[in-house]
């Protein structure tokens, strides 16, 4: 497949499309609901997220990059419904391991560290030098932000949002729909939604 679709015009659609040109893309170009966006990170934006629809061929594949799991997780669906091939998008870069499991449409960047074990969910976003450990469970729709560290044996629930140089020791579970704030340190199970900072992690 040589023409990738990316929806989301944004400073995370612009490290994608870095992504997505290192891992052999040759044909690029976004889609975005802000009509007055003509280019991101040099490549054109042809229209709005709706006209999605006009790509759908056999030559061609989507990528959400949209940052709010919300979102992302409902325009991942509408392209499913139609049929559309979702990309999984995996910096040159990244280190990881043989049996290492990545869900479609997923982004794994550059400096990234999954070890043995590790399944990796759909649409997840695994951020620039972040590590997940062996044998973790990172849930569809999460992001584990930059620079942040899952030790192993950790389940990360759908939608949940750990933040830039978070830290969540080994054998723990993170609900869905959390959001752990920069810097955080995880030292035992979070089983209520809420937003979590500080060390160790709080519920605010």
């Amino acid at each position: 497949m040589n023409r990738l679709v990316l929806i989301g015009a944004s400073g995370h659609g612009k490290v994608c499309a870095d992504v997505a040109e290192k891992a052999g893309y040759k044909k690029i170009f976004f889609l975005d609901d802000n009509r007055e966006l003509s280019f991101c990170a040099g490549y054109q934006v042809v229209g709005p997220t709706e006209d999605f629809k006009k790509y759908l061929n056999h030559s061609t594949s989507f990528f959400v990059a949209i940052g709010n799991p919300d979102i992302r997780q409902r325009i991942t669906e509408e392209i499913e419904k139609e049929n559309g091939q979702i990309a999984t998008l995996v910096h040159p870069n990244a280190i990881i391991a043989d049996d290492v499991e990545i869900g479609d449409g997923s982004v794994v960047m550059a400096g990234t560290v999954l070890n043995p074990g590790a399944a990796i969910g759909k649409s997840v976003i695994i951020n620039t030098a972040a590590t997940v450990d062996h044998d973790c469970h990172i849930g569809n729709y999460a992001h584990i932000s930059v620079g942040a560290h899952i030790a192993g044996t950790v389940n990360i629930g759908s939608c949940t949002w750990i933040g830039a140089g978070a830290v969540v020791i080994n054998n723990l579970t993170i609900c869905n729909d959390c959001m752990i704030g920069a810097g955080a340190t995880v030292v035992k199970d979070i089983n209520k939604i809420g937003t979590y900072v500080g060390t160790p992690a709080k519920r605010q």
